[in-house]
């Protein structure tokens, strides 16, 4: 990771772009780029035209062109919080394959809910092509036990994953903590970074403080949200130097 970040002190602050088209998208990293994002997620799930290999292709490179920062590239599924697109699961990992491809993508982004044999296909072409890969879990309707997150951040280990990720949601706030603790636990044993987030406006204080528990990437709203919770990115710096500052880190 700090090869991509430039040795940058934890935690990256990334931002989503969620634009239907290029313009719409340019639109998006003219305001995004001033706030200094670490890197910048390309949600492209959201974008209307992604049947279309070379049109995505293009539209990184634009992309990667304006914003000159990593760029993590992801095709939410639909079953875990992702836009409705016409691709099948075939599809979808032979686009990302041909994105892992190209020089102008980062990391990629693929959910460890899917069958083994596309994940150790995208694993293989992402190592090839000299790309970093997040396995991620997303669970819109709840906060599993702790043990359930563990494991799913386990098996993002087992796959090879360079980044191991878990979205969930909270019903109170005691979801809240207990995914905070189930981050520490899983940083103490991984041999992997680890990213979670406490979704929703019960979970925002697991993006200000996750941090602390071992998370080392926190979403920031740039123009438009990708998931519910994302504290705007400005306000989300501040109060990460504030709290570092309380906590002798600065």
């Amino acid at each position: 990771m700090n090869s991509l970040f430039q040795g940058k002190d934890i935690p990256y602050i990334c931002t989503p772009l969620v634009g239907r088209n290029r313009d719409d998208i340019m639109e998006e990293l003219e305001k995004i780029i001033p706030k200094n994002p670490d890197l910048i997620e390309w949600r492209a799930d959201f974008l209307t035209n992604i049947h279309d290999t070379e049109y995505v292709i293009s539209l990184l490179k634009e992309i990667k062109f304006k914003a000159g920062l990593p760029i993590l590239f992801t095709i939410r599924s639909e079953k875990e919080g992702g836009e409705p697109i016409p691709l099948s699961e075939h599809d979808k990992v032979a686009l990302l394959c041909q994105v892992s491809k190209s020089r102008n993508v980062d990391i990629i982004d693929y959910e460890v809910s899917n069958k083994p044999a596309f994940i150790q296909k995208i694993r293989k072409q992402t190592k090839d092509n000299n790309k970093k890969l997040i396995l991620s879990y997303h669970n819109f309707d709840c906060t599993p036990g702790n043990q359930e997150i563990i494991k799913k951040l386990f098996l993002c280990e087992f796959y090879g994953a360079d980044m191991a990720k878990a979205a969930v949601m909270p019903n109170n706030k005691d979801d809240v903590l207990r995914l905070l603790q189930a981050t520490k636990d899983a940083d103490d044993v991984l041999t992997i970074p680890v990213i979670t987030m406490s979704m929703g406006g019960l979970g925002a204080l697991s993006r200000v403080i996750g941090w602390v528990y071992g998370s080392v990437l926190t979403f920031g709203l740039g123009v438009h949200n990708s998931a519910p919770g994302q504290v705007p990115i400005e306000r989300l710096q501040q109060m990460i130097t504030k709290m570092k500052e309380s906590m002798g880190y600065q």
